[in-house]
Order: C-alpha cells, then structure tokens, then sequence
C-alpha cells in the first residue's frame, strides 16, 4: 500500500515537473511590455508580449523628456512614468481586469523628472537638478519626499538614477558619475558627490544597471562602459565595433547594452571587476534604441527612426540569446522608457 502511493505520488510529482519544466515557451506570455508616448497628453501604451496593444491610460502630466533612460519603473504591484512637461510622476496599480494598470496618483517632483527607481520602500525621482526620496507606505507613493540633495552639476543633463546598496547612483551627461547616501530608512541623505576614478576621457555618462553594490555605467561617447563600486570606478571596457553604448540590462552574468548610433544590443559577461563583450551585435533595429530592459526571461527595447517608434520584445536563453517574440511600430518618434510587468506581482 505504501508503495502505491508512494509510486501515485511520485508520478505526479513527475508530471508537474514536466508541466514547469516544458511550459512550450510561453510561461511568460501574461506579462505585460510599457513604455508611454511622452506626448503633451502623456499616456501609457501597454503591450502583452505578442504585441496586442491592452490599454492606453493616460498619465494626467505632460511628457517631452529626452536623452534618458528609467523614465519608467516597475516594483510589486506600482508603477512609476515620468511627466516631464509637467514636472511630476504618475504612479500607477497593477489590477486584474481588463485595465491592469490604473493612474492611482501625482506625484509632484522639485522639478522636470527625466528617472525613476525603486528600492528600500521608496521611489527615487531623477530631475535635471535634484536628486529626492519619496516613502511608501501602505497607502502607496508619498507626495512629499522624505529627503533631496542638488546635483552634482544640475545643469539639465541628468540622464539615470539606480539603487546600489545603500546609496543611489546618478548620471549626468556633463560628465558626472555620482552617489548620494542613503539613511537607514532610504530617504536620501547629505549631499551629492563624484566617484572617484572616473576615466581621464570620460564623455557622456548616460544610462546604467544595478545590481548589490555593483553599478554598470555606460560613458557613451567614449564608447566604453564602466564598472562603479563603492564609489568608485573599478574598471573600463570599450564596446568594440558598436559605437555609443547608452542604456543597459542585467540579467544573471549577461550585461545587455543598447547601443544607439549603431542601432543594435550587444551582449557582455560581467563578474568580479570584468566586463568583457561576448556578442558585438545580438539584435539590430531600423531605428536607434532610447532604453531597453529585461525581466522574466525578456528583453524589450524602444527605438526610434525620425519618424516612428518600435517597441521590440524578444524571448532570452539561457545563453543570453535574442529570439525576436514580436514588434510594434507606434506613429510617434517620442515614445519614451519601457518597462516589462509580471504577470506575478513578485519583484525581482
């Protein structure tokens, strides 16, 4: 008797790992792709990953930011989109339904946001002079920030913020590579300040990927990416044949750069202070790439050719291959950020 069930239990157990382990590709297919239109009437344009475009929920702010990226972020069950125009986020809820994401609040920030990103029970706003923490508690997004610090230069160039440890990590385009503390509870705390090492022919800081105390940190017009850690630049790679890497993903050893004029992702293996190019070029795009992100086994990149925009989604290997899932052209070249959306409200 007991090896009767033990063999009835033992099949199922066989049977739902088949069912996990062969979902034929298409586990993921629930989840969500966004960017937003970054019009005057701004609004989100929210795919699924065959392209069908969901919903277009408006922001209730005005876009018109530019040369950034994280203009969109995603955590939980909240989402956050850059009003540049305007000079405030849109925060917004994941519900089931026919409408999965719902405006659920305006967050007004100390001026034009161009990035944000959440972590330690905060949302972190990136604006052309200021650095700020807004709280979140039960209720949602604070509309006042717990805590703001000026940027090191905050002359309009501010390109992306991260979360690295217990500090954030900030571009500028003029040049600046820098981090602000944090205090226990996440509010930014004291003032903005330049890491150290920053390469002698730095030009263009522009977007990054974090992950722990480890920031990847593209110098776009030098052609190069840099490795930040405990505030400081560790190491320097270049991007080989791709000209201008500018925005960037992580997933596992896989550092994914979006490489602008050369409209193309190239693909890099990252460990200790190494950063090596394994893939010059492991996608192409008519347009340029504006930002690119990755979760749950995806990747997604928004570009631009001059006159319209592509929201590209492809599945990703375990190899860090791109295998093209589905594009959308949008009539408009000033869609801006992309985020992907779990079907899961987990976080990653």
């Amino acid at each position: 008797m007991n090896k009767a069930i033990l063999g009835v239990a033992l099949m199922a157990s066989m049977a739902a790992g088949a069912i996990h382990a062969q979902p034929g590709e298409r586990w993921n297919d629930s989840d969500l792709i966004v960017t937003a239109s970054n019009a005057t009437n701004n609004s989100l344009l929210v795919y699924d990953t065959q392209g069908a475009l969901v919903e277009q929920p408006k922001t209730g702010g005005t876009g018109g930011v530019s040369g950034n990226a994280g203009g969109i972020a995603q955590n939980h069950d909240l989402l956050a989109v850059v009003n540049f125009g305007s000079g405030n986020v849109s925060i917004f809820r994941k519900h089931d339904g026919a409408a999965p994401l719902q405006l659920a609040k305006i967050v007004p920030a100390i001026t034009n946001p161009v990035s944000v990103a959440f972590g330690h029970h905060h949302l972190y706003i990136l604006t052309t002079t200021h650095i700020e923490s807004h709280p979140i508690d039960r209720y949602g997004v604070s509309a006042l920030p717990d805590g703001s610090a000026p940027l090191a230069h905050g002359d309009g160039s501010s390109a992306q913020v991260g979360v690295i440890g217990g500090q954030l990590i900030m571009t500028e385009k003029s040049n600046a590579i820098e981090t602000v503390n944090l205090a226990n509870g996440g509010a930014v705390a004291g003032g903005a300040h330049l890491v150290a090492h920053i390469p002698a022919n730095v030009n263009a800081p522009f977007g990054l990927a974090t992950r722990g105390d480890n920031a990847y940190v593209t110098i776009a017009h030098a052609n190069e990416i840099s490795l930040v850690r405990n505030d400081s630049v560790l190491s320097v790679t270049g991007s080989g044949t791709q000209m201008a890497p500018c925005w960037v993903a992580l997933d596992g050893p896989y550092l994914f750069s979006a490489n602008s004029p050369s409209h193309s992702v190239s693909r890099y293996v990252v460990s200790g202070h190494s950063i090596v190019q394994e893939a010059p070029v492991v996608a192409s795009f008519n347009g340029a790439p504006t930002d690119i992100a990755y979760r749950d086994n995806l990747a997604a990149v928004v570009d631009s050719n001059g006159s319209a925009s592509h929201v590209s989604i492809f599945d990703v290997d375990g190899d860090g291959n791109f295998s093209p899932k589905s594009s959308v052209t949008i009539n408009s070249a000033a869609t801006n950020g992309i985020a992907i959306v779990r079907a899961d409200d987990l976080d990653e």
